[in-house]
């Protein structure tokens, strides 16, 4: 089975962190959370989850993981000032293994440099932002381009979570 890493930090949007990783867990994945600070316990901006970071993703090479999981909320915006947060989602897009953003994780995907060109979807706040650095934006529930799959809200959460673990029976 694949391993996949999530990018994560304080105030991440509790569901769209649980629920994905919940139906990775199911579908038998094994779900490794990379943020700023290793060992430390990390909650949604919801105080509804929480969880550890298990390492910090300039410790551990891509190639460790199958797949990127980047969940919405406050996390995406913080973890654009972490460099090795986006040198990590910068690579896992080159090398075309599965990224699933939600949300506001478009936020982190626009300072990797990685969305020009490619279509995807966000929280509508996002959307100016996302065009601005090259990307076709577009109001649908799921939307995969190529490697990068994206949705827009916790609405979306089943689509999206059915999509990302689908990708990775083909990868």
């Amino acid at each position: 089975m694949a391993t996949v890493a999530v990018l994560l930090t304080d105030d991440f949007e509790d569901v769209e962190f649980t629920r994905p990783r919940d139906a990775l867990l199911e579908a038998g994945h094994d779900v490794e959370v990379l943020g700023p600070k290793a060992g430390e316990t990390i909650t949604g901006k919801r105080g509804e989850a929480a969880t550890e970071v298990a390492r910090h993703p300039g410790d551990v090479p891509t190639s460790t993981y199958d797949a990127l999981l980047i969940p919405g909320g406050y996390s995406p915006d913080q973890l654009r000032l972490d460099e090795a947060s986006v040198a990590f989602a910068k690579e896992m897009m080159r090398t075309g293994k599965p990224v699933a953003a939600i949300c506001h994780a478009g936020q982190l995907l626009v300072e990797a440099g990685v969305v020009e060109d490619r279509t995807l979807t966000s929280w509508p706040s996002v959307r100016t932002e996302l065009e601005l650095a090259g990307a076709e934006w577009t109001d649908e529930e799921v939307v995969v381009d190529g490697n990068l799959i994206t949705s827009r809200r916790p609405d979306d959460l089943d689509a999206f979570s059915r999509t990302l673990v689908d990708s990775l029976r083909t990868n």
